[in-house]
């Protein structure tokens, strides 16, 4: 799968931008502040329909402007596609495949298959559990439409519940109305617990030997599911914590409260690993997605590497740089450093500044 060709309109800080990607290494470099970022959270809209800064449509139009416009092209098993994003201040996302207009962002999710790194992913094992479990959903929801669907589900219906709670903390007379959403957030969340714990038994065998490497042989990782509950407990442990869930007018059991533990030489990564094992975990993490991906679409995702390596010491950025060939990779930096340049056949060169992007032959 590769993306061919963005378009973008009164997107971020961009008026007008059209650029032809390179079906390999495509760089773009820059100050900080110029744009950079933008390009990549557009790919990242046109792939899931949503930002991965968890940003909201009005805020990505550009500033004065009412409306923007994303266009994606891109070539998925010998056939050109195309993807067009309207996003309104007043209106909710307009989105066509083919010019066919689409009436659930769903039926978008995982037309690419796309993985992104940036500095923030690699705090993942010292940040708190949303940030972990949000590594698993983005990758499900890419390989697995049924997870998503259940994944959707099952947190609307949690915020039902959970307002729901709230009135019955002053109503009891309601308690009742609770079964409904009782039976809704078991049977999805069965479905989020099954395939969250085949993932990351997949992931986990992939990761072990990834990781033995970064770490030239020294350290043993494996990586745990830690779910809340059990498929088979879910509706059960559901009942039995409602009296707790209203006076604390919240769901406390279930598949929105799961983590995973990456465990390095017997020792859990957050609690007693250094800054730069739990870096490293957070590498193999992302280095192992790619292999789900390949395993399991038997095609390469697109991966978007948005300044993560000016964070990586030489050995993970050597790591990293091994394992992109034969990717279209898109990446960010803020400038084009001898060590990329020499390690790296930059297909296309892109300078950024102040939203004009301008290519760089040499």
């Amino acid at each position: 799968m590769i993306i061919s060709k963005l378009e973008l309109m009164d997107f971020r800080n961009y008026k007008n931008l059209d650029i032809e990607l390179s079906k390999g290494v495509n760089i773009f470099f820059g100050d900080n502040a110029q744009g950079k970022t933008n390009i990549l959270e557009a790919i990242y809209l046109c792939c899931t329909t949503r930002s991965q800064k968890r940003s909201h449509d009005k805020d990505m139009i550009r500033f004065g402007e009412e409306e923007a416009h994303l266009k994606m092209y891109f070539n998925k098993t010998l056939l050109d596609r195309k993807i067009d994003i309207h996003l309104s201040k007043n209106k909710a996302k307009r989105i066509a495949v083919d010019g066919i207009p689409v009436t659930k962002s769903t039926e978008v999710y995982g037309m690419m298959n796309i993985i992104s790194f940036s500095p923030d992913d690699l705090s993942i094992i010292k940040e708190g559990p949303a940030q972990r479990r949000n590594f698993i959903d983005a990758e499900l929801c890419q390989l697995d439409r049924e997870y998503m669907f259940s994944l959707s589900s099952y947190n609307r219906a949690i915020l039902q519940r959970n307002n729901l709670l709230k009135q019955i903390f002053v109503n009891n007379s309601l308690k009742s109305t609770l079964d409904i959403w009782d039976e809704q957030i078991s049977g999805f969340g069965k479905v989020i617990i099954e395939r969250r714990k085949k993932f990351i038994e997949d992931l986990n065998k992939i990761a072990a030997p990834i990781h033995k490497t970064l770490t030239d042989g020294e350290e043993e990782l494996v990586i745990r599911y830690v779910p809340n509950t059990t498929a088979e407990r879910i509706q059960n442990d559901i009942f039995l914590s409602r009296d707790r869930d209203i006076m604390s007018k919240m769901s406390n059991v279930g598949p929105h409260r799961d983590d995973i533990e990456c465990i390095i030489n017997g020792d859990n990564a957050r609690t007693y690993g250094s800054q730069g094992q739990q870096r490293t975990v957070a590498l193999t993490l992302k280095l192992a997605e790619i292999e789900l991906v390949r395993n399991n679409v038997r095609d390469d995702p697109v991966l978007l590497l948005d300044d993560v390596l000016s964070e990586l010491d030489r050995n993970r950025q050597n790591q990293l740089l091994n394992s992109i060939s034969g990717i279209q990779t898109i990446i960010t930096c803020t400038g084009l450093e001898e060590f990329i340049r020499e390690r790296l056949k930059c297909d296309k060169i892109y300078k950024v500044e102040n939203g004009t992007v301008s290519e760089v032959t040499e």
